[in-house]
């Protein structure tokens, strides 16, 4: 078995580096069967998801993570990784704190998808 805490940092390392960048090219790492919750706006499947994501209401976006923990979560390979950390949106001067889960899933083919992605912004 991969050592799933390098699995999970180069995981993160590349999804908030191409949401930086190009939301759209996220698509790759969602399947059919996988949900987006975003601040309690549950999505399925991979369109509806990158369509949710491409959709948000700022131009450019910055995420700073501050802490990583991952843990093995299922005996077929799956990776529960929880991230949180700041964002900067667009002209704003002031970052926003958020939390965000991931159950990634291998994909049968030496990789892993995105099974369940759950997003909040934390308040206060």
């Amino acid at each position: 078995m991969s050592n799933f805490q390098d699995i999970a940092q180069q995981f993160t390392q590349f999804y908030y580096t191409t949401f930086d960048e190009n939301r759209s090219n996220l698509a790759a790492l969602y399947r059919d069967q996988s949900m987006l919750t975003f601040e309690s706006n549950a999505v399925q499947g991979t369109s509806s998801i990158v369509d949710k994501l491409v959709t948000l209401p700022f131009e450019k976006i910055k995420h700073q993570v501050a802490t990583l923990d991952a843990q093995p979560s299922s005996e077929q390979g799956g990776i529960l990784v929880m991230v949180t950390g700041a964002l900067l949106v667009d002209e704003e001067e002031r970052p926003m704190n958020y939390t965000q889960v991931f159950q990634l899933q291998p994909d049968g083919q030496g990789s892993y998808f995105v099974f369940n992605d759950m997003f909040k912004l934390i308040y206060g």
